[in-house]
């Protein structure tokens, strides 16, 4: 097995060293970027998991040393386990020693910032619960007719031309539309915030200028939001109780919006390629046997849209698969090799459906979010281009497509395609601006049921339930000057819960089914 780490990052091999190859660096060690991660990320992780077993040194950009792990129960470990493995950044020794410079490629990614991914403990808690509750805030059925009629205005771009680029013309849009509209700012949505949020994770000597733009643009929104709030994702962070600073709340927001944009650009690719290509897809969409949010989870399984997240950092010396990690390290959780890891999945032609023990959206404290938002961009997105373009081909041969890789992620060039031309849709003028949840009144909800009064429970514990607490019933007040009675000073309401009013059960929930998953 290789020593790693015995040499200085950037250090030069000697003449005639196999170091040389571009795909191998100083001390033996694999290049996690160059030629071969790029065209044959599969290949390379087969050949560091025959060398190194489930945990592998490799280099990053410039030859500085980090870990990738392959193993399954590995990655679950290291995400699992924020007291050995920290997300904060600055523990990183290669920044402390000045291995890594602040003008590194990658500093988009591993730049501490003032957001949960990079937290641990209290304040990871208190940062990720301001998203999580403004998420839950999001009206889902709002945003799958946003995405149903974002997905009919692309399909209406290129419908009457016969080919397409489903890569440039659809996936790479579709993602930014729907976010746009989410955070509330439709009117920033344009090709150039495309470009910089996919140019931004992949190590470019622009990188740096295309996170600069992304977050000039957000700070204007959290500007105007704190001015003029809205129902809209922005609005909701910046008056969440958990108090964040307008650069934290800029920070959540370009932290969400790239990893969002970017996972489900990628992911809407790669259903669509296998839908095209993968006759188990074909086949199985066109008989009706498979669903299209079926083809989504295989496709996380089989090519999910990062390969990798970098990163974690070790907290002490430790040992992780065999190796032994030292205090200040860096680790990537290995996506990608952890889905084909053999001992979880010694079949990789076996199908994968109804199986979501993958990890395409990580795991542990740090799992993504909003992994149901781009389910949901995914699946809408996939069935409407389906829907009006039922006969799509594949326009080139399948050897001659085209990747682009980094250490986070692989994505299609492009994927032309050839159909029937067709007549645009004529899209409702409806401006679909709401995207908050609306409370359901209270006399909506319908039981079978006969109405019947129901008496309020006891506070169980000393204090009574918080206001915020499930199932709690707030309590009428006194008129303002009026004494307040001792002892049980308010009587507590009746509740009246109506008869039901609308066809049987059975019936009403298979409308209620097909209304959502249409997007209306």
């Amino acid at each position: 097995m290789t020593t790693p780490f015995h040499h200085e990052p950037g250090a030069v091999p000697p003449p005639q060293c196999p170091a040389h190859n571009l795909d191998i660096g100083p001390g033996g060690l694999r290049r996690l970027h160059g030629p071969e991660a790029e065209n044959n990320p599969a290949g390379l992780y087969d050949k560091l998991r025959a060398e190194h077993g489930t945990v592998a040194p490799v280099l990053l950009h410039g030859d500085v040393p980090a870990w990738l792990v392959l193993g399954h129960s590995e990655n679950l470990h290291l995400t699992r386990t924020p007291s050995q493995f920290s997300r904060d950044s600055r523990r990183w020794r290669a920044l402390q020693d000045g291995s890594v410079a602040p003008d590194h490629p990658l500093a988009p990614i591993f730049t501490w910032q003032p957001v949960c991914v990079f937290a641990d403990g209290a304040k990871h808690e208190r940062q990720r619960g301001a998203v999580t509750d403004s998420m839950e805030r999001i009206d889902t059925r709002g945003v799958r007719r946003h995405i149903n009629r974002f997905s009919n205005r692309l399909v209406n771009d290129f419908c009457e031309k016969g080919t397409a680029d489903l890569v440039s013309q659809f996936a790479e849009h579709l993602p930014m539309m729907v976010m746009c509209a989410i955070f509330g700012m439709p009117e920033e949505y344009d090709e150039r915030l495309v470009q910089a949020a996919r140019d931004m994770t992949r190590g470019t000597e622009t990188a740096v200028a295309s996170n600069a733009h992304i977050v000039a643009v957000l700070t204007r929104l959290v500007e105007r939001r704190r001015a003029e709030p809205a129902h809209d994702f922005a609005s909701w962070l910046v008056e969440h109780p958990a108090t964040m600073t307008d650069i934290e709340v800029v920070e959540h927001l370009r932290l969400i919006l790239i990893a969002a944009y970017e996972s489900t650009a990628n992911l809407i690719a790669n259903v669509l390629r296998m839908v095209l290509i993968d006759p188990r897809f074909r086949a199985r969409l066109s008989g009706g046997h498979m669903t299209v949010p079926e083809a989504v989870e295989q496709t996380l399984w089989d090519e999910p849209p990062f390969t990798a997240v970098f990163g974690r950092w070790a907290v002490g010396d430790t040992e992780l698969g065999g190796q032994q990690i030292k205090a200040g390290d860096a680790l990537l959780v290995g996506i990608a090799p952890a889905n084909t890891d053999p001992t979880v999945r010694p079949d990789l032609g076996a199908d994968m459906g109804g199986n979501r023990a993958h990890l395409a959206f990580s795991g542990g404290p740090h799992e993504c979010p909003g992994q149901d938002i781009g389910r949901a961009i995914a699946d809408v997105g996939v069935d409407a281009l389906l829907m009006r373009l039922p006969d799509l081909e594949l326009g080139v041969g399948e050897s001659e497509l085209r990747w682009v890789g980094n250490i986070m992620s692989r994505h299609l060039v492009e994927l032309p395609v050839k159909f029937a031309p067709s007549p645009q849709q004529k899209l409702d003028s409806d401006p679909l601006s709401v995207m908050a949840r609306t409370p359901r009144p209270a006399d909506a909800w319908e039981i079978s049921s006969p109405a019947r009064t129901v008496p309020e429970p006891r506070d169980e514990t000393p204090g009574g339930e918080p206001a915020h607490a499930p199932g709690t019933v707030s309590r009428p007040t006194p008129p303002a000057g009026e004494p307040i009675p001792a002892g049980n000073p308010v009587p507590a309401p009746v509740a009246t819960i109506p008869r039901q009013r609308r066809p049987a059960v059975p019936a009403r929930l298979w409308q209620a089914v097909t209304r959502w998953w249409n997007g209306y």
